[in-house]
Order: structure tokens, then C-alpha cells, then sequence
């Protein structure tokens, strides 16, 4: 048992608010126009078709992994199915994810972190007009994604292998990012450096979102320095996700939103 985890979901229950106790026009309109309604249900059924997929691939592959490492796999050598189903984006995440793309409209997506392709998909399906550009440290996990996305006529993903630290920047050279999920090292240390090398990438109404903000003590100390810094003017804490707003219009403010 996780006693970490334990504390850190009761402290956010404790903190947390619904639509009531927001008093951000931009938030309040981003929890009842986003947060609040459902998903597109075609997009989901093609989320999910792509999920029952990955979940029945009984193929093992050899993963190179830059990260901590899994808490979960002992060996290196993993089912496809195993990694979507302990790694992937779960239904919850996907179809508020689905519901962002289709609020926020962003042209122009940044995904650190591949995995086997199920976010990426997901991020694909919610914006077809999109052009996203995705990056994965290990060959055989982008070789599995690469897969997902042409079986389903994701046309729409550029996808980048290698170390993030050899790649990120790069990529960060050509464009703004309209939203940057990053899903890829969870550790402190690697996360504030990706975000630091992403801040050259913003404009004002870029959105980052950070998945498992609360996923160890790092992982939430890299999250409380983020917020606290002087570019970031919006956050909000779902336990889940933090998602990181940069509207100078705004005054700074942190929120605890339960979705």
C-alpha cells in the first residue's frame, strides 16, 4: 500500500473545489464548458477500439527506458498489452483529453512521452486538424505506436525517437506549442527541465499538462516549483493532471478542481 498516495489524494480531496468555489471567469468557463460535459461518444468508440487493440497484443518487446524505471515491471521484456494497460492513458484521461482538444483547439501539439501510442491517439482523435509531434526514447515502444497510428489513419503525428534529452530540444526550435502534454520521466530533476526548455515554446494561451503530479514526492515537489514560477499565471491541480496556463491578462492563481 501506498501510504504517499493515501495522503497526498485525502489533501487533495480536502483542498479540492467543484465549479462553485471558482472565481476565474476563464476557469469557471473552462469546468462547465470542458471539465463538466461529456465526451464526443464517436471519438471515444474510436479511442476505445484503438484501446481494445493494444489491451488483446500479446506481442512482448524489449523497452529501453531512460526514466526511474516501473514500480510495476521486473523485467525489461513486456507484453504490448501489458504496457497500454498499466502505462496507457486510462478512459477517464482520455476522454477529458478528447474534451480539451476540442475546447482549447490547438494547432500545433507537443506530446513528450509516446509510450505504445494511446495518448498520442487520443490527442490525434480529438483534433484531426492538428499537426502533433510526439517524442519516445525507445525504438521497439515507437515501432508499436508507429503501427497504431497508420492501422488507424492517424495522419496527423510526427514521431520522434531517441533520448528526450537529445531530442526535446530540437523540436522545440521550430514553433510555438499551443499544448504540451508531457507523460514521458517521472522524476523531478527531468521534469523541471523539460519544462524549463518548453517555457521557449509558449505564447500566451499555451496550455501544459502534466500527468501524475502526485505519482511520488518528487513528482509533487517538481510540481509545487512549477507553479510557483513567474511565467505561469494559471494552474490547476485534478490530482491526476496539473495543467499550467501562461495568460498575462490573468492574475496568478492556483486551483484544486475535482474532475
Amino acid at each position: 500500500m501506498d501510504w504517499f498516495k493515501i495522503r497526498s489524494f485525502i489533501a487533495f480531496l480536502w483542498a479540492s473545489k467543484n465549479r462553485h468555489g471558482v472565481h476565474s471567469p476563464f476557469v469557471y468557463d473552462l469546468v462547465t464548458k470542458c471539465f463538466n460535459v461529456s465526451a464526443n461518444p464517436e471519438k471515444t468508440a474510436a479511442f476505445k477500439k484503438i484501446q481494445k487493440a493494444l489491451f488483446s497484443n500479446q506481442h512482448s518487446i524489449s523497452i529501453t527506458d531512460y526514466g526511474k524505471g516501473s514500480s510495476v515491471f521486473k523485467s525489461n521484456v513486456r507484453k504490448v498489452s501489458d504496457i497500454a494497460k498499466i502505462a496507457g492513458i486510462t478512459p477517464k484521461k482520455a476522454k477529458l483529453l478528447l474534451r480539451m482538444a476540442d475546447y482549447f483547439n490547438p494547432k500545433n501539439i507537443l506530446e513528450i512521452g509516446t509510450s505504445v501510442g494511446l495518448g498520442t491517439s487520443v490527442l490525434s482523435i480529438g483534433n484531426p486538424d492538428a499537426q502533433i509531434v510526439t517524442l519516445e526514447g525507445c525504438k521497439n515502444t515507437a515501432e508499436v505506436a508507429k503501427a497504431v497510428f497508420s492501422q488507424n489513419h492517424l495522419n496527423n503525428i510526427e514521431l520522434v525517437v531517441g533520448n528526450f534529452n537529445e531530442t526535446l530540444a530540437d523540436v522545440l526550435k521550430h514553433q510555438p506549442f499551443d499544448l504540451i502534454y508531457f507523460d514521458g520521466n517521472h522524476q523531478k530533476e527531468a521534469t523541471l527541465n523539460y519544462f524549463n526548455q518548453c517555457l521557449e515554446a509558449v505564447h500566451n494561451n499555451s496550455v501544459f499538462i502534466f500527468d501524475d503530479i502526485h505519482w511520488s514526492p518528487d513528482m509533487q515537489m517538481a510540481w509545487e516549483e512549477i507553479k510557483i514560477h513567474p511565467k505561469v499565471s494559471i494552474t490547476i491541480d485534478t490530482y491526476f493532471w496539473g495543467m499550467v496556463f501562461f495568460r498575462k491578462e490573468q492574475e496568478k492563481q492556483h486551483f484544486t478542481i475535482r474532475v
